[in-house]
């Protein structure tokens, strides 16, 4: 069994950070979300793994190499025009073969892997194995159908009347039957070859295509704010390591990750929360579900549920909140500003000004 991950896109939900950082490579927990997934598509006994990438840049390619960081051997796909996941798999087809294959998209994250899922797939061989969990917006998503015995009956790519709330998760697996199912289908309305309409190509042809329900965590990392609650997610399970130095009057508390080369001076943190090789932290606040990469420094500041990459620097700043700071960003207290009240009064007139 082999696995396709897709790398392309780009990723304008989260711009500006995209505009110089693939979407994939953005941290969670000081690590990209792509590696996530090749962790957990390792962990299931998967090694052979084709990666699409758009071919524009090759910031994907340097961050995995060739794959045996992660346990994995990968072949890089190019696609040169991102024309949807059935796309994809199209471009993909000499390097798939006959296999049965994982398809995952690269800026999803699972909690748990897919280990059991995979496993299951072996052993039961449907044509088509896909997953669905309930969200509260499915007009964002794939959109699933099923009938009163639990059986997929129709999918629907973003359906502005949504018939059920259950949507698409970014995992798949197929046998080779995809192969005509993505050459049978034509463009969608966005210009796309849809993966939903493939599956539903597969339904129609009776072939044998089924959904699993998952209960577990599961997020699309395609914004802002989606990205923060997978972070929030993950330090949720981290155990308290400081290797870092950190000074006598400094306070950690709970659930808190100083690597080493960091330096935590008169500061107070409070996790969970993680901070990165190298990071400087003086007289400041670093509050929970808060994630400092590798070099940046915090100074006479306060920031709590925010994501900061490498090399940023926060100084002399009230508050910080629900934030996402891109590399080598230098955040800072604006020069202070004259207070003056500008009065236009009738006669007679009477104010009270609050100084």
């Amino acid at each position: 069994m082999r696995a396709l991950v897709l790398c392309g896109g780009a990723g304008t939900r989260l711009r500006p950070i995209t505009h110089t950082s693939a979407k994939q490579l953005v941290p969670v927990a000081n690590k990209p979300v792509l590696f996530y997934g090749l962790e957990a598509i390792a962990q299931a006994g998967i090694t052979d793994v084709g990666i699409i990438v758009s071919g524009i840049d090759t910031e994907i390619e340097q961050s995995v190499g060739d794959g045996s960081k992660f346990g994995i051997e990968a072949t890089y796909i190019i696609q040169e025009v991102p024309l949807g996941i059935a796309h994809a798999v199209l471009v993909a087809r000499d390097f798939l073969g006959s296999e049965d294959f994982v398809l995952y998209l690269g800026d999803n994250f699972i909690v748990g892997g897919i280990t059991g899922l995979v496993d299951k797939f072996r052993t039961e061989r449907p044509d088509a194995q896909i997953l669905l969990t309930r969200v509260p917006d499915p007009t964002a998503f794939g959109v699933a159908e099923l009938d009163g015995k639990g059986r997929l009956t129709s999918l629907v790519e973003k359906p502005k009347e949504p018939k059920s709330d259950l949507a698409l998760v970014g995992v798949y697996f197929f046998t080779v039957a995809i192969h005509e199912a993505v050459r049978s289908i034509d463009v969608s309305w966005r210009g796309e070859l849809e993966i939903t309409h493939a599956i539903q190509w597969l339904v129609e042809q009776r072939k044998d295509v089924r959904s699993t329900t998952i209960t577990g965590y599961w997020k699309d990392t395609g914004n802002v704010i989606d990205m923060l609650e997978v972070n929030r997610s993950v330090l949720e399970e981290i155990e308290p390591r400081i290797q870092g130095d950190v000074d006598e009057v400094s306070e950690i508390i709970g659930r808190v990750e100083i690597a080493e080369g960091a330096r935590v001076r008169r500061s107070r943190v409070v996790g969970p929360a993680i901070i990165g090789t190298d990071t400087v932290v003086v007289d400041s606040y670093i509050g929970p579900y808060t994630s400092i990469s590798e070099g940046c420094r915090i100074e006479d500041s306060e920031i709590e549920f925010s994501i900061v990459l490498r090399d940023a620097s926060i100084k002399e700043v009230r508050r910080v909140h629900a934030s996402l700071i891109g590399r080598s960003v230098e955040v800072s207290q604006a020069p202070p500003v004259p207070h003056a009240h500008r009065l236009v009064l009738g006669d007679h007139s009477k104010v009270e000004i609050s100084s």
